[in-house]
């Protein structure tokens, strides 16, 4: 493992993506035991996809920890997709993690809400009831965290979760990443949480494996920090660990 500090992001680089999971699994393990030891609950958000399949796996075996004191909630979702869509991340979640412990509460978005801004202002509702301790994401190849792509990036929103349009290149990568078949099949917009919702928390763990995220992770650590590159917002975060491996490493 290589670690090495950029700004106030720490950064550690592994072999390949199985070794990268298993690790950031372990270190958000401890966080949720140290803070259990503490405090009654744990609040935490996770990300739905593909790049945190070994991530989820190998978090979901800690046995040590108490998931009924854990309340969980997912950081996007597609506007419009049937319920049963495998595509939803609430689904995604609820097949490797929500679905398999007993956690103390599972709080999903609800893209197919009659009323989008509402369902946005309920679920900012509970962010502020549970402020989150501990976020569990990825970056996208646009740099995107959540869906705040470029675009509607604003590291100074007043809002916690807002209605977004979604950019080519963040729809294309669900095409990339085999989660639709054609472009033309992806939502066009989603809930997410904004930069700040996300940047409150006490703690950020991101995992950005594969070749398809060289580029981002090179702009994330040597861009200038700007909306245009939402993730370099992780560099000014007091407590996060980008866990990257040697593939997504590549262009560094």
């Amino acid at each position: 493992m290589m670690r090495k500090e950029i700004d106030s992001l720490t950064v550690k680089q592994f072999d390949n993506r199985l070794a990268m999971g298993r690790a950031a699994a372990q270190a958000v393990a401890d966080t949720m035991l140290a803070l259990l030891g503490k405090q009654t609950a744990v609040n935490m958000v996770f990300a739905a996809a593909p790049s945190q399949n070994e991530f989820l796996e190998a978090l979901g075996c800690y046995n040590a920890i108490d998931w009924t004191r854990v309340n969980a909630f997912h950081m996007d979702e597609y506007i419009g997709l049937p319920t049963e869509a495998t595509q939803r991340f609430g689904n995604f979640l609820k097949e490797r993690l929500f679905g398999k412990l007993p956690f103390r509460s599972v709080n999903y978005l609800n893209g197919n809400a009659t009323d989008a801004d509402g369902e946005c202002r309920r679920y900012a509702g509970l962010l502020m009831e549970y402020p989150i301790d501990i976020v569990c994401m990825g970056i996208g190849e646009n740099c995107h965290i959540a869906f705040n792509d470029p675009h509607v990036a604003d590291f100074n929103d007043a809002a916690l979760v807002k209605v977004v349009d979604l950019d080519t290149a963040c729809r294309q990568q669900q095409v990339n990443d085999n989660c639709f078949d054609v472009l033309a099949a992806v939502p066009t917009h989603a809930l997410t949480l904004t930069i700040p919702a996300l940047m409150a928390a006490g703690r950020v763990f991101c995992m950005v494996p594969g070749p398809n995220k060289a580029k981002a992770v090179r702009h994330t650590l040597l861009a200038d920090i700007t909306p245009l590159y939402p993730s370099t917002m992780l560099r000014l975060h007091r407590n996060a660990i980008l866990y990257i491996d040697n593939e997504s490493a590549a262009r560094l």
